[in-house]
């Protein structure tokens, strides 16, 4: 197989100030979405486990998981803006989460630190993928295990449209989401054969891809 780099045309770009405030004010429509998952990951975590979620953004998911189990979690995010309101959401729900600013292609953190990490909605927008999935498979300890979420580049406009009117959204929010899709996030998203040739130079043991047409889930096994 050749091997494919793939890069984005620029730097990591962290979303900040009043595009980071709508952004959590948009994503929180969706809670039931993090909740939901939250309690998916809670049940096939032992407890203690080491959780790290890689652009957490507004915090929601590591606040709803920190909810269900004694897991020690951290969020890194590139954005401060989002750092600091993560930081203040957990505390407000009462929860101990640690927020730290960090790139998912140079993370802040020893090798084998963690058991378990997510990214979603989020891989789309580095600026070095493959950068960050070795950075993902080195930061998980042997036998920990990676779950990315993200979109297709192949899904389509009726199905992207579908999964935005069920996101529980505001009809402006509905609206602006849909125009987001359409003119940018689709743009910067990967295909599987694209995802599968990114994984191809990471060291992850097994690898499994599922996708729903609007997206995929990936799990990564070190």
């Amino acid at each position: 197989m050749t091997t494919m780099t793939v890069r984005k045309p620029h730097g990591d770009r962290p979303i900040e100030g009043v595009m980071a405030k709508w952004y959590a004010a948009n994503t929180g429509e969706m809670m039931q979405q993090y909740v939901d998952l939250a309690k998916r990951i809670a049940g096939q975590l032992p407890e203690g486990s080491r959780v790290l979620e890689v652009a957490p953004g507004p915090g929601y998911f590591c606040i709803e998981l920190a909810k269900r189990g004694s897991y020690p979690i951290t969020g890194m995010d590139l954005s401060r803006t989002f750092v600091k309101m993560a930081t203040a959401r957990a505390a407000q729900a009462g929860v101990r989460v640690q927020f730290v600013e960090g790139s998912a292609s140079n993370m802040p953190f020893p090798k084998e630190s963690f058991d378990f990490l997510l990214c979603r909605a989020a891989f789309k927008n580095f600026a070095d993928p493959v950068g960050a999935l070795k950075e993902m498979c080195r930061v998980l300890r042997p036998g920990g295990t990676a779950l990315l979420i993200d979109l297709s580049r192949d899904a389509q406009p009726d199905e992207v449209s579908r999964a935005v009117d069920k996101m529980g959204l505001s009809t402006v929010n509905r609206v602006l989401t849909k125009l987001a899709f359409r003119t940018m996030l689709i743009r910067t998203a990967y295909s599987r054969t694209e995802f599968e040739q990114m994984l191809a130079q990471t060291a992850f043991s097994q690898v499994e891809i599922s996708g729903d047409g609007l997206g995929f889930e990936i799990t990564m096994r070190k």
